[in-house]
């Protein structure tokens, strides 16, 4: 990944052009270091009559990517342009308006206009806003004639010179690398980038970490955090206030833990990354979570359910009533099951609302409804509002306290068909966690009608797996023996261009379905343990996440290592 941008340096720029000779930047290069640094390298060049401003002002619009405009006739410019800003804000902004073209006004400026300062600009004119290269000089005149503003404008023309960048000037001599690149320019790009780049990696997260002597990026693939080259230490408070602010937090505020949302047009596509801040030691931690609707919003079919859940869980969907539940660890694939069981439900007959925290894709025909605390709107309350409303169907989020457990299943015991999800290590462990809320047992017996635990296992990369033969401690680990694999063929990952050298590309779920048989439910009601409880859903047809890891890995799918990450260490094969 290319973490950063690369401009011409404004000292090369100025020899192109033959405003300046070479001899004479070094001279200036010099003289500037002589003076500690508190002039810019352009401000120099005029001192020393080499250059002049209009000079300078064309050579960084070469520089930034920019046109030039020559204000010297600034009366062939209408009065109703000039009018878009008031005094007050050209005193403000150091900026005029010069041309608005369709849906965007130019503006021009006689320094380097950072991507904090065209956000302003775009709130002020409620459209988008480009900027174009002035002369100092100019515009102070037609900020004097048209404004009736003086000592308004700055005679600084770039940001930065060699002493500020921590440069070496011997190598600045040698190659007449004179480094005028805007660090605001650079950080804008930057986080584009680094966005972009996430995608195209299929990343569902990026962090950024502040560490003591780096700030670190990480994508999250596949379920494994990779890190990705830093950018430099010094750009750390740009980065993180360039994403607060497309984000719409806060930028002032560095003490609390601030949420946001950005929205993207990637591809053709259009995609949200949920923004998360969270102050630490070194700065802010900042987690993007990539919501790709297009990629992520999988039909139930698309699910990777062995053949026989799969009927199973057709049928918890079509009862008429009842709660069902979706269990595991965040990151397992809940949110994505759920709305897959939405969409096949999602009829003009039938009235679906959903509460969420946060609404994570917006599905056509559903009402979705957003939690926020800060005002009281809880999981609770709006459920409540909700059966209010006469639906069908009702998702909450999920069940995190005794309240909304209630309520749920009252929905549940009046008609409703209620989905929702809960932190338990499996399936079995659900019923105990609702008992231990407060449910009474016979409650939680009558109203529960299945439960699903699932995890997220990564897949063997098509282009690269090689077949291997399985240690004998390896099939036992899985509770498998030789006979049991006669005729199967296991794979080990390999890595290639296509999955990113690790042997394994996408993800795929893992499934325990739970049917609220007679016998579980007598178990639920007497208030038997987890243990006895999945003993008997066991008995009656339920496939456990590691034997139905182990059908994904006799198909070629997966490695017994995955499995083992999703089964063993959490103490549920």
């Amino acid at each position: 990944m290319a973490i950063g941008t690369q401009k011409h340096p404004l000292g090369k720029i100025l020899v192109h052009l033959k405003y300046a000779e070479v001899d004479q930047v070094k001279e200036a290069l010099k003289l500037q270091k002589e003076m500690g640094g508190e002039l810019k390298l352009g401000q120099v060049l005029q001192k020393l009559n080499y250059c002049n401003d209009i000079h300078i002002a064309r050579a960084l619009s070469k520089q930034q990517g920019v046109p030039f405009v020559d204000l010297a006739d600034f009366k062939k410019i209408p009065q109703e342009i000039y009018n878009l800003m008031t005094p007050k804000q050209v005193e403000e902004h150091k900026v005029i308006p010069v041309q608005r073209k369709g849906q965007t006004v130019f503006v021009a400026s006689s320094d380097v206009l950072s991507y904090y300062e065209l956000d302003n600009l775009r709130f002020i004119f409620g459209t988008e806003v480009s900027w174009v290269m002035a002369s100092p000089t100019q515009l102070a005149i037609v900020v004097q004639q048209v404004y009736n503003l003086t000592d308004v404008i700055p005679d600084v023309l770039e940001e930065g010179g060699p002493e500020k960048k921590g440069l070496d000037i011997t190598q600045i001599e040698k190659d007449v690398a004179i480094d005028a690149e805007d660090d605001d320019g650079v950080v804008a790009k930057l986080v584009q980038t680094v966005i972009s780049d996430a995608i195209t990696r299929r990343a569902s997260d990026i962090h950024v970490e502040p560490m003591e002597s780096k700030l670190r990026i990480r994508y999250r693939i596949d379920g494994e955090c990779i890190e990705m080259e830093c950018p430099p230490k010094r750009l750390q408070g740009s980065i993180l206030s360039r994403i607060k602010i497309l984000a719409g937090m806060d930028i002032a505020e560095k003490r609390k833990p601030q949420d946001g949302r950005i929205k993207i047009a990637y591809e053709g596509r259009d995609i949200d990354l949920r923004v998360s801040a969270l102050p630490c030691t070194n700065g802010e931690s900042v987690v993007m979570r990539i919501l790709d609707a297009q990629k992520n919003l999988v039909s139930i079919e698309q699910l990777g359910m062995h053949s026989s859940d799969f009927e199973r869980f057709k049928h918890q969907l079509s009862k008429p009533n009842g709660v069902f539940l979706v269990t595991g660890p965040t990151g397992s694939g809940k949110t994505t099951t759920l709305y897959a069981g939405m969409q096949m439900l999602n009829r003009p007959d039938v009235k679906i609302i959903t509460a969420e925290d946060p609404v994570e894709y917006n599905i056509t025909g559903i009402n979705q409804s957003q939690v926020r605390h800060n005002i009281g709107l809880s999981f609770a309350r709006i459920l409540r509002a909700m059966l209010r409303q006469a639906p069908n169907i009702v998702l909450v989020g999920e069940i995190r306290d005794q309240e909304t457990a209630d309520i749920a299943i009252e929905a549940s015991l009046t008609g409703h068909l209620v989905f929702s999800t809960l932190h338990t290590n499996d399936a079995p462990s659900s019923l105990t966690r609702l008992i231990n809320m407060g449910v009474k047992p016979f409650l939680v017996a009558s109203a529960v009608q299945g439960i699903l635990a699932q995890r997220l296992i990564r897949r063997l990369c098509p282009h690269c797996k090689r077949p291997y033969e399985p240690t004998d401690l390896e099939l036992s680990s899985v509770g498998l023996t030789r006979e049991a694999i006669v005729g199967k063929t296991f794979y080990e990952p390999v890595g290639c261009d296509k999955c990113g050298s690790n042997g394994y590309r996408g993800r795929m779920g893992v499934y325990e379905l739970l049917e609220m048989t007679v016998g579980v439910r007598e178990l639920v009601f007497q208030g038997a343990d987890g243990i006895r409880l999945r003993q008997s859903a066991i008995e009656n047809g339920m496939s456990t996440l590691q034997q139905d890891g182990v059908r994904k890995v006799m198909s070629g799918l997966s490695t017994i290592e995955e499995v083992l990450g999703v089964s063993h260490d959490q103490n549920i094969s």
